[in-house]
């Protein structure tokens, strides 16, 4: 069902997770690591697991999509392209990112070339 563009006006169609999209995990998260976090920050397991899922969801950002929010974040502070684009780059390279999902010919061709 298309959903109007709040810039534009435009109709647009609802996105569909494309090969890029991280995977979003339906199961809860590694109970040892909760189990950590409960032992060293004193939370509850139910607020240490949200912690959790909080965190690899933010780490689950394609980087397509980091890069979009960032710049557009940057560019609401004044700052110009060169400077973002420099920024961004920085940041990349210090930032864990989502993997793209890989078929298995992807992940063959990575081997065997």
């Amino acid at each position: 069902m298309p959903t109007n563009c709040p810039f534009s006006g435009r109709n647009l169609q609802k996105a569909t997770p494309g090969p890029h999209d991280p995977v979003v995990a339906t199961s809860s998260p590694d109970p040892d690591l909760v189990a950590r976090i409960v032992a060293g920050t004193g939370l509850s397991a139910g607020e240490a697991a949200r912690v959790v899922e909080d965190v690899v969801a933010f780490h689950a950002e394609p980087v397509e999509d980091y890069v979009r929010r960032r710049h557009a974040h940057l560019k609401t502070y004044g700052a110009r392209n060169p400077e973002i684009f420099a920024r961004i780059a920085e940041e990349l390279a210090d930032r864990v990112v989502a993997a793209p999902r890989l078929t298995e010919r992807q992940l063959r061709r990575m081997i065997y070339g």
